[in-house]
C-alpha cells in the first residue's frame, strides 16, 4: 500500500536528511570504543509523532562522507541515495546507523571463526555490543520502530560476512540484511556451514550480491551461500534477492551502486508503515 497522498507531498518537500555523531560509543564485550553516524530523514525533525524503521551498517566511515572513507573520496553516498529515495516515496524515511569500524581490530570483529593464520573470531562479541548495547542506545535516543520487520544490518566484504552471519544468528532481531559480496571464503568458508544448520525462528528477508571483476573465487563464493540460502527455504525474488554484477569490482563505488537497489528491495514503499 503507497503512501498517503499528503504523506508522499511532505516526503518530498521535507528536504535532505542530516547527520549526527556519537563518537567514542564504549562496550563491554569489546575493549574498543567505536564512533557511530545516524541519517535521519528530513522529515524526522517536522513530524514528531512518528516513529522510522532502522538500518545498521558496518564500516561506518565509508558510507556518507568521502573525506572520512577508507579510499579518500570514493564512499557509498548513502545520505544523498536515500534522500533521494524517501522524496520519491520509493522507500519510507528510515534512520541509517553507520557503525564505524574500528581499523586493526576490524577482522577479529568481523568475523565469526578464528583462523589460524588470520585470527579473528569475536563476531560473536560484536553481536552482543550490537543486540544488547548499541541498539538500545540507538531506540533511547531516536524514534525507531521495534521489531524485526523493520531492523536491518547490512555490511560489504567481511561486513558481508558478519552480516549474514548475525542475521542468522539473531533472526528475531534484524528482519533486512543487506549482504554485499561477503567473504565467504574465510576460514574454510565456515560460514556456509553455519548457513546449513544454524536454527532459524524466522527467515529475514536477505540482499545478496557480488561483482565478476572481484576476487577469483568469489562469484562462486557467494553464489555457493546463496544455494544454502535456497537448501534453507529461501525464494529468489521472494526473500531473497541474488545478483551477480557485470564488471562491478571489490570497492566503495561498487556498493555505492547498490545502495538504491538495496534499500528499495529490503524496504519497500507499501510494507513499512511510519
Amino acid at each position: 500500500m503507497p503512501f498517503a497522498p499528503e504523506l508522499t507531498a511532505e516526503l518530498a518537500a521535507a528536504g535532505p536528511g542530516q547527520l549526527q555523531k556519537h563518537d567514542n560509543f564504549p562496550s563491554r564485550f569489546l575493549r574498543k570504543k567505536r564512533d557511530l553516524v545516524v541519517y535521519l530523514p528530513g522529515i524526522y525533525q517536522k513530524r514528531p509523532d512518528l516513529r522510522f524503521p532502522v538500518l545498521y551498517l558496518e564500516d561506518g566511515q565509508n558510507l556518507f562522507d568521502p573525506a572520512t572513507s577508507f579510499i579518500p573520496g570514493m564512499y557509498w553516498r548513502v545520505g544523498e541515495t536515500a534522500d533521494a529515495l524517501i522524496a520519491q516515496a520509493a522507500i519510507p524515511p528510515l534512520i541509517i546507523v553507520g557503525i564505524y569500524n574500528t581499523g586493526k581490530q576490524r577482522i577479529n570483529e568481523y568475523t565469526p571463526t578464528r583462523d589460524q593464520k588470520l585470527g579473528g573470531g569475536k563476531a560473536d562479541k560484536y553481536g552482543r555490543l550490537l543486540v544488547e548495547e548499541l541498539k538500545p542506545f540507538i531506540e533511547s535516543k531516536y524514534r525507531v520502530m521495534g521489531g524485526s520487520a523493520n531492523t536491518g544490518l547490512g555490511g560489504s566484504s567481511l561486513g558481508g560476512l558478519l552480516t549474514i552471519y548475525l542475521g542468522l544468528k539473531y533472526p528475531q532481531v534484524f528482519g533486512k540484511l543487506a549482504v554485499l559480496s561477503p567473504s565467504v571464503w574465510w576460514n574454510r568458508r565456515v560460514i556456509l556451514d553455519f548457513a546449513a544448520h544454524a536454527p532459524l525462528a524466522a527467515r529475514p528477508r536477505i540482499w545478496l550480491d557480488v561483482g565478476t571483476k572481484e576476487d577469483t573465487h568469489t562469484v562462486a563464493n557467494v553464489t555457493a551461500l546463496r544455494d544454502t540460502l535456497f537448501r534453507r527455504g529461501w525464494q529468489d525474488g521472494r526473500d531473497l534477492h541474488f545478483e551477480v554484477i557485470d564488471g562491478a569490482q571489490h570497492n566503495e563505488a561498487a556498493w555505492a551502486e547498490r545502495v538504491g537497489p538495496f534499500l528499495q528491495f529490503l524496504f519497500p514503499a507499501g510494507e513499512s508503515a511510519v
